[in-house]
């Protein structure tokens, strides 16, 4: 395994250890599970604050998807893990249990969540169909359509729910993108059944939609009522940071009209990117965003910073709790939205921030 992979590795496997751990153990290990996917990885994003190296062109990464499949087999079976621990299956205390309800919901959101996202981007037809059965098990299977049938299509337009517009704050956004999303890609699904001449009893809506009811079932077979109130709570949080992430990295920049009235291609200006390092393999490079709508087929230890994307002020995670806040947030971001859409300004990744 190559030096980056190797960090990607630790990052993404050291949260589940321990929240494993904490939901048989609680304790200590359910502290940690939270604390490493929370303080440890704020204070290591500062103490480091740097980017990693790009990749050099053209590198390869036999096992990153190794990584992927590895990440999903821990997905899954830390799911049950943690709706048996939630409904008092291993014996933890009240407040162990919240401590893990938290922590898991950190791990889920950010992490499995990344990582369906890297699969369902792969060419393989059993990678893709994994990272949907990643969604599926949130109860967000109407993401493996629509992200890549309509937000990598329209990003950075009103033609996507999924990316903010400029002065919405994120509850305004959260309301309109789940809703937005959901309708959009069953309409992208449709038009390509239609295409394709297959019948509409093979729509992958029925299979989310299936796929999320057998979830359910399982939860509460696991857990009973208090197991399947925390597992709906956690695919909800979950479902809730992918939204966040979203939300963060294409608030308000807008793919400029053509002369034909059609949106020029989308390009590196049209994401917001962060260099800290520690969450980046955390997130499996999610927060390098612009590479990501540009290659979509690359690798996730490939993807590139380079001096003419735009860089938020903070990491991924920080900013996404900044924009829990919405007059704040406004007013460290809105500034700088402006400068990029009139071109004026090219911070280089890891620039310090303004004010």
């Amino acid at each position: 395994m190559t030096a980056p992979l190797r960090l990607f590795a630790i990052a993404t496997l050291g949260a589940p250890t321990l929240l494993g751990l904490g939901a048989v153990l609680g304790g200590v290990w359910a502290v940690a599970g939270l604390v490493w996917m929370t303080l440890l990885t704020a204070t290591l994003d500062e103490a480091v604050a740097r980017a990693t190296e790009n990749a050099p062109e053209g590198a390869e990464f036999p096992h990153a998807d190794t990584l992927s499949v590895a990440l999903a087999a821990v997905h899954f079976a830390l799911l049950a893990l943690v709706v048996a621990a939630l409904a008092g299956r291993t014996g933890l205390a009240g407040w162990e249990r919240v401590v893990l309800f938290f922590g898991a919901v950190q791990f889920m959101g950010q992490v499995s969540n990344s990582n369906a996202h890297e699969l369902i981007h792969r060419g393989a037809r059993w990678l893709h169909g994994l990272g949907k059965w990643v969604y599926i098990s949130m109860l967000y299977g109407q993401h493996a359509s629509a992200h890549l049938l309509v937000h990598h299509v329209h990003a950075a337009t009103k033609n996507d729910p999924n990316s903010a517009r400029r002065g919405e704050g994120l509850y305004r956004f959260i309301r309109r993108a789940w809703p937005g999303e959901f309708r959009a890609g069953l309409a992208a699904e449709r038009a390509r059944a239609e295409r394709a001449g297959r019948p509409r009893w093979r729509n992958p809506y029925l299979s989310y939609l299936a796929g999320g009811a057998g979830f359910l079932a399982l939860a509460a077979l696991i857990g009973g009522p208090v197991g399947l109130a925390g597992y709906i709570g956690l695919s909800l949080m979950a479902q809730v940071q992918l939204l966040m992430s979203d939300y963060v990295q294409h608030y308000g920049l807008q793919r400029r009209p053509r002369p034909d009235g059609r949106p020029e291609p989308m390009g590196v200006r049209h994401s917001w990117n962060a260099p800290h390092w520690f969450s980046s393999a955390l997130m499996l490079n999610a927060p390098r965003h612009s590479d990501h709508h540009t290659h979509p087929a690359r690798v996730y230890p490939a993807l590139r910073l380079t001096e003419d994307m735009p860089v938020l002020p903070r990491s991924l995670p920080a900013m996404a709790t900044l924009a829990l806040f919405p007059r704040l947030w406004r007013r460290v971001m809105d500034p700088r939205v402006a400068d990029w859409q009139d071109g004026a300004e090219r911070p280089a990744p890891g620039a310090p921030s303004k004010g």
